[in-house]
């Protein structure tokens, strides 16, 4: 276990280091090993004194809030508590968990400041300045044992003591805050919760810090554990069929799950190892590493394909469990986050991406913790019953009931061409910001960098290259699960220029990139629309060419009016397979590569016009720019327009020729 203590003078971001900078640093320390926190968990704190709006000074707790991660922690990232209010929390006998968070609501002194931990009691509780909270894979894989307990007292002896486990609440902080006062010495240096994690406690960030990593290092070396070496590929192995295996699985996923999900193949060999291993339907089905993983991975991963079995599985497990927590629930949806299989390797499933690298990354770590643990007596999870407490706990129902609403294209998958600057890009973008998953193809090297988003995938290809478009649209499904949406953008505008010196390379090359390669992509995406889960949508940027075409512009007019045509037949092949294929004509659009000033002041110029009147010489007076046309093709792609397939749609502002 790496010591990555640094010493906080020259990172604070105060003048003068305070209490909160200090919490701050050694958090960001314990965030930077994804051995000791995933994803949100943990949780740090640091006891100060602040003075209040009356003048008066406070004794408080600072404590990271809910929906921050240790790792990239900020000031703002810590909820004051008053401690005299948490110590009155602590005396009362009973209280329900939305009681207790309502407690901890009232005794913030910010009232912009998120909801604190759901631990802060357990830290009120512990009487040293900084409690250092981890789920180290180390300690757990011990744990995790038949003879986890005694394991962990024969590791620590007196220097911690051990908590026998309890859901997290205020159950668990009632039973720490009574076996505290009795167990603790004055050399106790923190406390185990019982397959959970570890607490350590120190007068100084630095001495929590050195004993946390102390005591994690002795779980590795009882534990025996290593972390075995991931194998990662840029791609998972690529085998014929798969990207269509993996829609069809993603069809069905969906429809189990009642909404659009991703299903994205993890590239690790570590991974399709253990998928291969003939035990792996007996070790992988004993349950998480700990419970607080349910939430990302489910109770258990699906072994193979066999979605109607997994869903049966789970409905017994509610039908078993629901009666435990004393109140209604709304059961969860009975799709699985986490495949194993022997020819995918590993699988992940969520509403995003992110939802989907979560729930690899805490997988990922199970094999380390299973794999250790089966090295010793075995591993060994907790009941089904305990972890159906913390994946149906009244905390996360409530989150379940109040969420805000899923974003309009959320788990939905798109393919954009041309996304890289102009039309194509704002289509990308205006899709991201409503939810979807981005495929982007551009012939431009920084593809990849268009977007910062754990939804985009960004691949260079040119798209009237075959082997290039197929190779782009299979390294997408195989990252998102399939394709829902299809914006055909891409296009080139050749040099302007009479048909009487017509240019053969030009025509050529207009009709492959704004034709052929339309009509390529429409048979490459035609069997992934089929199994869209809200049914397939292609919107075509077309161009007013199509109705109102100009002097010296046939290859490109021509070649658009091709496609148009071709976009026309898909709405009409398609329809069956619940398909729409609409079409967008812009006009005049001033912000993409095709306008360069000297050609704008060219064209202001012959229609003795300034600029800025030239950019409105539309009937409505208006510029008309990219995000215009992103915003009617989601529109056209959204349920607003279920019913509409094979139409025409002008952004231009109004053009008389046109109408």
């Amino acid at each position: 276990m790496l010591n990555r203590w640094t010493d906080i003078s020259g990172t604070s971001t105060t003048p003068v280091p305070d209490a909160l900078d200090e919490i701050v640093h050694v958090s960001r320390l314990l965030g930077a090993d994804p051995g000791l926190v995933l994803h949100g968990g943990g949780n740090t704190s640091i006891k100060s004194e602040v003075v209040d709006v009356t003048g008066e000074s406070v004794e408080v707790l600072f404590i990271k809030g809910s929906g921050w991660d240790l790792a990239t922690i900020e000031r703002p990232g810590f909820v004051p508590l008053r401690r005299d209010r948490l110590a009155e929390l602590l005396r009362v006998p009973t209280l329900t968990d939305t009681q207790m968070m309502n407690g901890l609501r009232q005794a913030s002194l910010d009232s912009a400041a998120p909801d604190p931990s759901v631990e802060s009691l357990l830290h009120a509780l512990l009487p040293a300045r900084v409690v250092l909270h981890s789920h180290a894979d180390a300690l757990v894989a011990l744990m995790n044992q038949p003879d986890g307990r005694a394991s962990v007292e024969r590791v620590y002896g007196d220097r911690l003591i051990v908590i026998p486990y309890v859901m997290p609440g205020f159950d668990l902080a009632r039973l720490a805050a009574d076996l505290w006062p009795t167990l603790a010495t004055a050399e106790t240096e923190g406390m185990v919760l019982m397959n959970h994690g570890l607490f350590t406690v120190g007068a100084t960030a630095e001495e929590a810090y050195r004993r946390h990593i102390e005591f994690i290092q002795l779980a590795e070396d009882a534990a025996e554990f290593f972390t075995s070496p991931v194998s990662t590929m840029a791609e998972p192995p690529v085998r014929s069929g798969v990207s269509h295996e993996l829609a069809v699985f993603r069809a069905e996923v969906s429809r189990i799950a009642g909404r659009a999900m991703i299903v994205s193949q993890q590239s690790s060999q570590r991974a399709l190892t253990f998928a291969n291993d003939p035990a792996v339907a007996e070790k992988a089905t004993r349950g998480p590493a700990t419970p607080d993983h349910v939430i990302r991975t489910k109770r258990l991963p699906l072994i193979g394909r066999d979605l109607a079995s997994y869903a049966a599985d789970y409905e017994e497990y509610f039908a078993d469990n629901s009666a435990r927590r004393g109140s209604e629930l709304e059961e969860l949806d009975r799709a699985p986050r986490v495949v194993l299989d022997a020819e995918w390797g590993l699988v992940t499933v969520g509403g995003s991406l992110a939802e989907t690298r979560i729930a690899a990354d805490i997988y990922l770590h199970t094999l380390d913790i299973i794999d250790a643990a089966e090295r010793q007596s075995g591993y060994q999870a907790l009941p089904a019953g305990d972890i159906f407490d913390v994946e149906y706990w009244e905390l996360e129902q409530a989150k379940l009931r109040l969420g805000s609403a899923p974003k309009r294209f959320q788990g939905e998958v798109a393919l954009v061409t041309g996304a890289g600057s102009g039309i194509g890009r704002a289509c990308a973008q205006v899709l991201l910001e409503q939810g979807a998953a981005v495929i982007g193809l551009d012939l431009a090297s920084g593809v990849g960098e268009t977007f910062d988003s754990p939804n985009w995938l960004g691949i260079r290809a040119d798209v009237s290259d075959a082997g290039q478009l197929a190779s782009a649209i299979d390294l997408g499904v195989r990252r998102f699960g399939g394709v829902d949406i299809v914006v055909p953008a891409a296009g080139i505008f050749a040099q302007s220029a009479p048909i009487a010196e017509f240019d053969e390379e030009a025509w050529g090359r207009s009709f492959a990139v704004n034709t052929t390669a339309v009509a390529r992509l429409f048979s490459l995406v035609h069997p992934y629309l089929a199994l869209a889960p809200n049914g397939g949508r292609v919107v075509l940027i077309a161009t007013k060419n199509v109705a109102a075409p100009g002097p010296g512009a046939s290859a490109y007019s021509a070649s658009k009016s091709a496609a148009v045509q071709l976009a026309r037949v898909a709405a009409l092949e398609w329809a069956p397979d619940g398909i729409r294929v609409n079409m967008v004509h812009p006009d005049a659009v001033f912000d993409t590569g095709l306008w360069n000033p000297a050609l704008l002041a060219e064209r202001a110029a012959k229609y003795n016009m300034t600029q800025a009147e030239y950019k409105r010489r539309n009937l409505l007076s208006l510029e008309i720019v990219s995000v215009d046309v992103g915003r009617a093709v989601a529109e056209l792609c959204s349920d607003t327009f279920r019913a509409t397939t094979g139409a025409h749609v002008p952004i231009d502002g109004g053009n008389e020729r046109v109408i």
